[in-house]
């Protein structure tokens, strides 16, 4: 395995070619093993993964105080070397629901506040609203953000499921270095608006559910049982047809894989390595056993024959369902 890295947009920091998403290990994908994901980040802090990537709602702060014990029982040096994204401002109830989203600036200034506690540390590298808020425009909230700047309490600005205008906007208040937002091989809506702006702008991507939420990981079957809180059992494409159908074109995309002698989940995520340079992929590895099988795709190198295999395979626009249900749908921006 070889670590490269890539810059997040002109005026970021350098991260590792691959980045942790660690959501799954405290919310949405049934239960996980408190031990085995301190032990997996530790493991990619150790593999030279550098970008670690949570929300402040993840658990209702639990994955923060997850991250924030596998930083401070890591080794210094590989401590140190962590650059820690967090996503703010999605609202939860005492029950795990949701309750829209709030980026108003004393609300900023306060989730941040709450995220250096439980992280333990002094600055947040990449702090970004989780999603827009219909009601406070992205001017003032990016205007909070770089006030957090000026104090030393976070390094950059980033945004994430967002529109090409609302990126505009917000660049024009002051430097945004990355856009988080869902990016695969079935999952390609940035492609045709958002993508070309990021790049006019210098903005680099980290793109989440580069596997589909474990459905083009290769592991996942039809008779799968998903747990009542576990999001995808109510995800379209994880139902009925629609997951037959997108099972199916894992099993073309596993043709492929194997004339490579790889896995599948390394072949999806090295596609979207090969989609440029200012693509960063977010693994949400939850076992070292996952880690390791992803920071794979770190050396296959796919030439044009095989991204052509892999494109007849899986065209653009062929997964069955949406990527949310369509109450969550409709609060993404596009």
């Amino acid at each position: 395995m070889t670590m490269s890295t890539r810059t997040l947009g002109s005026t970021g920091p350098q991260v590792s070619a691959l980045g942790l998403g660690c959501m799954g290990m405290s919310a949405l994908y049934g239960g996980a093993d408190r031990a085995e994901s301190i032990a997996t980040i530790h493991a990619a802090l150790e593999a030279g993964v550098t970008l670690i990537d949570t929300g402040d709602f993840y658990g209702m702060g639990h994955n923060e105080l997850l991250i924030g014990e596998a930083l401070r029982t890591a080794p210094a040096a590989r401590r140190e070397q962590a650059l820690v994204s967090v996503k703010f401002g999605a609202l939860r109830a005492p029950d795990g629901g949701w309750s829209g989203y709030d980026a108003r600036p004393a609300a900023v200034k306060n989730f941040a506040a709450y995220s250096l506690q439980r992280l333990g540390v002094d600055h947040i590298d990449v702090y970004r609203p989780a999603r827009l808020d219909p009601d406070v425009p992205i001017e003032e909230t990016v205007g909070a953000i770089a006030e957090l700047i000026e104090k030393g309490y976070v390094r950059y600005v980033g945004l994430s499921e967002v529109g090409a205008e609302t990126i505009r906007r917000a660049a024009a208040v002051a430097p945004v270095a990355d856009l988080q937002i869902e990016y695969s091989l079935i999952s390609r809506g940035i492609e045709a608006e958002i993508l070309p702006v990021t790049r006019e702008l210098g903005i680099s991507v980290t793109a989440y559910g580069v596997l589909s939420r474990g459905l083009i990981s290769g592991h996942f079957s039809a008779d799968r049982q998903l747990a009542a809180d576990d999001f995808r059992a109510h995800s379209p494409r994880f139902q009925g047809e629609n997951l037959r159908h997108n099972l199916n074109l894992v099993e073309a995309l596993r043709e492929v894989a194997e004339r490579r002698g790889v896995s599948v989940a390394q072949t999806a995520i090295a596609w979207v390595l090969s989609r440029g340079e200012d693509i960063v992929p977010l693994v949400g590895a939850r076992t070292r056993e996952r880690l390791a099988e992803s920071l794979g795709a770190l050396d296959v190198t796919l030439d044009a024959a095989d991204l052509a295999a892999i494109e007849e395979a899986v065209p653009a626009g062929a997964a069955a369902g949406e990527r949310y249900a369509a109450a969550q749908l409709a609060q993404v921006e596009r």
